[in-house]
């Protein structure tokens, strides 16, 4: 008898590429600017640490998706195994987790798509104007539905990669080495929010389980191949910018950290008008529009399932505003919030639905419920602490932050 394709499973590689491709995006546009407070070689610290307490939650929902016969999501997985608490905190986390994205990207697309159109048109217009214009054209495609969001998304994605690597071919010969040996071990924590949810892909996990056919190995395999693209392509970046930016100076990591500016055009204020700063000018474009699409459609099916209303032409519309208008409001009444709602992002709303939820759902089903699933993630109660542990660091050097 022959033994199934490995095909029928799910891909491994098409498995690995939707992770790393829910994680790379706009919010790369801001690690470089927070893990430059540090240094390079410190901040390497961090971005280890923030990819293996994510991966190792990421693992856990593995583990708690799979005491499950069918079907599920991150809300039901917490309403069963932590019940209706489990589930408001969750449905409120996603909800924040999902604004807070929103209105970081409407505030980074201002000077973005300002200095595009100064680039193309020899046009100048202000931020706010630019931030409008994308909100209406991209929300527009949003309204459209699904299909053409995958479509203008596959084609946006093309574009991401062909910028990122034209920035990394090109501006490894700009690099500076006395630039990487910036050493600020006290600034350290500083990018831990924004790290982990740029390793945010968990939300994921119960469709790649479908994916991969329930298949526990496989999900495991796709899960720590995706996560290590993801770490490998922020080390690069974070690499390329600290070697072209001085820490100090105008236009240097701490001036552009204190303006609110994202690294592309921290990039493109240091190079000038070369083939690298408009390579990174691209890849803003595309990571930023991508990001916007993939969460804005993502949080309009949520509310559509929250409100149990089907996203058809006649409820899209009060949809997409009540998605769209808050965070564009916001982030037109604050401009440079890019950084700070990227920080919250994952300081809190991140942390609760990654990092607490899948932590506590799991203690309460292996040592409360006694629940067997096909694959149970090593390390016993001493992990889940330290985990734990990790998040709750998180949540408090953000509140710090917020409050400060």
């Amino acid at each position: 008898m022959m033994k199934p394709s490995s095909s029928a499973h799910g891909s491994l590689l098409g498995g690995m590429l939707l992770v790393a491709g829910s994680c790379i995006g706009a919010g790369m546009l801001a690690l470089p600017i927070l893990t430059g407070l540090s240094g390079f070689f410190p901040s390497l610290t961090m971005l280890l640490l923030a990819w293996a307490g994510m991966t190792f939650t990421a693992l856990l929902l593995v583990e708690i998706n799979g005491w499950f016969s069918g079907p599920v999501n991150l809300l039901s997985m917490a309403q069963s195994g932590l019940g209706k608490v489990g589930r408001a905190v969750a449905w409120i986390s996603y909800l924040f987790l999902f604004y807070a994205l929103l209105v970081a990207y409407i505030s980074a697309s201002g000077s973005v798509f300002a200095a595009i159109f100064e680039t193309i048109f020899h046009l100048a217009i202000p931020d706010w104007t630019a931030s409008l214009f994308f909100t209406a054209i991209f929300g527009w495609i949003i309204y459209l539905g699904t299909r053409p969001v995958d479509l203008v998304n596959r084609a946006l994605m093309v574009g991401l990669i062909i910028a990122y690597l034209g920035m990394i071919a090109l501006g490894l010969f700009s690099i500076h080495p006395k630039y990487l040996l910036h050493w600020a071990p006290s600034a350290l924590f500083t990018s831990l929010p924004v790290l982990v949810v740029s390793f945010g892909f968990h939300n994921l996990i119960p469709s790649l389980t479908t994916y991969m056919k329930g298949d526990v190995s496989r999900v495991r395999l796709t899960i720590l191949g995706g996560s290590l693209i993801v770490l490998v392509t922020y080390i690069i970046w974070s690499l390329l910018v600290l070697g072209v930016i001085p820490y100090e100076g105008a236009n240097g990591i701490l001036d552009n950290y204190q303006k609110g500016n994202e690294a592309t055009l921290a990039l493109r204020s240091a190079l000038g008008s070369s083939w690298i700063g408009h390579f990174a000018q691209g890849f803003a474009f595309f990571a930023i529009i991508t990001s916007f699409l993939a969460q804005g459609l993502t949080l309009t099916h949520f509310l559509a399932d929250g409100f149990n209303k089907s996203p058809n032409r006649e409820t899209i519309r009060w949809l997409i505003l009540l998605v769209l208008l808050p965070p564009l409001v916001f982030a037109l009444m604050y401009p440079k919030i890019f950084l700070q709602a990227l920080g919250f992002a994952g300081g809190i709303c991140a942390m609760v639905l990654f990092g607490l939820l899948p932590v506590l759902m799991a203690w309460v089903g292996r040592y409360r419920k006694r629940l067997v699933s096909s694959y149970r993630l090593t390390g016993g109660k001493p992990a889940l602490v330290l985990a734990f542990g990790f998040s709750l660091l998180i949540i408090v050097c953000e509140l710090v932050r917020i409050l400060s």
